[in-house]
């Protein structure tokens, strides 16, 4: 079976290497150096399961530009491409979905679409009836940064929903879950086939509560840390309970990276009619939270009354990542910037030497030099250094 996939990012680069263990794969993007590492075998993201594929060297996957070439003669196209929250709109920017949409249709008219790329709720049933096809169905994805192949690979559910009621729609969401259970090496895998709708909730609602879970123990660590208390003993004790549980425990700079800001600020926007008080809490939590460590780092910077440098170690998400994208971090020097901080950046997958007005190093050795060391996640290479860094990272995990 040809199966092709639109967006060579995490999401569609990691479905397209689970696929073409097993199937002929085409994978399109518009960026030609990424399409041209796929097809030299090199990773354009950074995942070790995807790498090991690469090098294992089994993959029937080619990478192109060429939109004919990409999606003709496909049974699915999975539509990966990304959709950004834009907090103008208060919606998705959902255009890059729907353009490769018209793309794939100009050559292929009975290929079924499956769209992977996070939407908002009605969002996939309204596109079919505006565009007049009945061919579109809703997967939502859960990955973890890093880890994306591998959850691919072991996934924890398989969701696909259908926006139509009938029996063609659920046919092709039934066998497109099987490929995904087929393909993957989990055991006692459950799918569940719903209307679209449904699906593009489950997926909102899954990252809106993993945010939640990141919100509550940061405001834990917020409290004890004021009251001078110690918040390592106080989330062990808490984790004890195995209704809780010890995961997703481990206080940051705040809830970032590429899903849990956009998706929790999607849902909020999907209450607009519907009473709620939680959802809400939720996305101010994580301003909050950016406020109270800016505001810490800043009083350490000028505790003797003199302007000390401050050193910010890694603008990514979490320890292996290369993503910037809505980090914490991020939110955290832009603070400081609006209260005149002084601040050297290191960060060495970062292309270019200023970021946010700010100077960026290669060089961990100009960093240490910093009088104040902020790090959302403790390296092992600030050991040295270990007296004058902060970071609410207390479990030392991603």
């Amino acid at each position: 079976m040809k199966i092709s996939v639109a967006g060579a990012g995490y999401v569609g680069l990691s479905i397209a290497v689970l696929f073409a263990r097993f199937h002929e794969v085409s994978i399109r993007d518009v960026v030609k150096q990424k399409v041209d590492m796929i097809n030299e075998r090199k990773s354009p993201i950074a995942d070790k399961e995807i790498e090991l594929a690469f090098m294992e060297g089994y993959l029937n996957l080619q990478a192109t530009t060429d939109i004919s070439q990409a999606y003709s003669g496909a049974q699915f196209v999975v539509v990966a491409t990304p959709t950004d929250y834009d907090p103008h709109k208060n919606h998705f920017d959902t255009s890059s979905v729907e353009k490769a949409i018209r793309e794939i249709r100009k050559v292929n008219s009975e290929a079924w679409i499956v769209i992977k790329s996070t939407v908002p709720v009605g969002y996939t049933r309204e596109l079919a009836s505006r565009i007049n096809d009945d061919k579109l169905l809703f997967s939502p994805e859960f990955l973890r940064e890093g880890h994306a192949l591998y959850d691919n690979l072991y996934p924890s559910r398989v969701i696909v929903g259908a926006p139509l009621a009938r029996d063609s729609s659920y046919d092709a969401a039934r066998r497109f879950a099987s490929l995904l259970i087929d393909c993957s090496r989990g055991k006692n895998v459950e799918a569940i086939l719903c209307p679209s709708s449904e699906a593009e909730a489950i997926k909102l609602f899954a990252n809106t509560y993993l945010a939640l879970r990141v919100a509550f123990f940061n405001e834990l660590d917020t409290y004890a840390e004021l009251k001078g208390m110690d918040t390592k003993t106080i989330i062990e004790g808490v984790g004890l309970d195995p209704r809780i549980g010890r995961h997703y425990n481990n206080p940051s700079f705040g809830y970032g990276g590429y899903c849990l800001p956009k998706d929790t600020k999607q849902l909020l926007a999907n209450y607009s009619d519907v009473p709620q008080c939680l959802i809400s809490a939720i996305v101010e939590a994580n301003r909050t939270r950016k406020d109270y460590i800016a505001d810490k780092i800043f009083s350490l910077a000028s505790s003797s009354g003199e302007q000390k440098v401050i050193g910010i170690y890694r603008l990514t998400m979490k320890t292996g990542s290369d993503n910037f994208r809505s980090s914490s971090v991020q939110g955290v020097i832009r603070r400081l910037k609006e209260k005149g901080a002084t601040i050297l950046i290191y960060e060495p997958t970062f292309q270019g030497t200023e970021f946010c007005g700010f100077p960026v190093t290669h060089d961990i050795g100009e960093l240490k030099k910093c009088d104040v060391i902020a790090a959302n996640r403790i390296g092992s290479e600030l050991n040295d250094v270990i007296e004058k860094v902060y970071s609410r990272d207390l479990f030392f995990e991603n």
